[in-house]
C-alpha cells in the first residue's frame, strides 16, 4: 500500500535544487517510494515562496512571480497530490501537544498534524520531529537522512 506523502518545506526546496546539499538524498527517495503519492499544502506553499525568495537564497533568489510558477508546475507532475488545510492546529496537535517545546514547532506540528489525520507520512530532514512524532506517531514522519 502505498502511504501519501506530505512534503515539508525542506524537502520541497531540495528536490527543486539540484544546487541544493540535500538533493541527491530528496532525489533518491522521491524516485525509489515518493513519487507514487505525494504533495504539498498552503503552509509549504508559503514556505517555500518565502525562502526562495529570499534575497540571501542560494543559488539566487526567485522573485515572486517565478516561484509561484513553479508551485504551479508541480500540479501537473504524476503522484502530485493537493493537502488543503481543513482542520484548526489545536485539534489536529492534540494527540502530542505535550510534545511541543516552543514556537519553532508550531509549522512541524500542524503538518505532522495533517498526516497523522490523513494516514499519511510528513517527511522532512528535520531530525527533531521525531521527537514531537514518538513513538506513537513514528509510522507518519519520515526523517530523510
Amino acid at each position: 500500500m502505498i502511504r501519501r506523502s506530505l512534503l515539508d518545506v525542506n524537502v520541497l526546496i531540495a528536490l527543486l535544487e539540484p544546487g541544493h546539499n540535500f538533493y541527491p538524498m530528496a532525489l533518491r527517495w522521491f524516485m525509489s517510494s515518493g513519487k507514487d503519492d505525494w504533495g504539498i499544502c498552503p503552509l509549504t506553499e508559503i514556505g517555500f515562496v518565502r525562502i526562495t525568495t529570499n534575497p540571501s537564497f542560494f543559488p539566487g533568489p526567485r522573485t515572486r512571480d517565478e516561484a509561484t510558477y513553479i508551485l504551479e508546475g508541480l500540479a501537473s507532475r504524476p503522484g502530485y497530490r493537493y493537502w488543503p488545510l481543513q482542520d484548526s492546529w489545536t485539534a489536529l496537535t492534540a494527540p502530542f501537544a505535550l510534545r511541543i517545546l516552543g514556537h519553532q514547532q508550531v509549522t512541524d506540528a500542524y503538518l505532522l498534524g495533517m498526516a497523522i489525520k490523513e494516514d499519511g507520512v510528513l517527511v522532512t530532514f528535520d531530525r527533531g520531529l521525531k521527537y514531537l512524532a514518538g513513538s506513537q506517531f513514528s509510522r507518519n514522519l519520515l526523517v530523510l537522512g
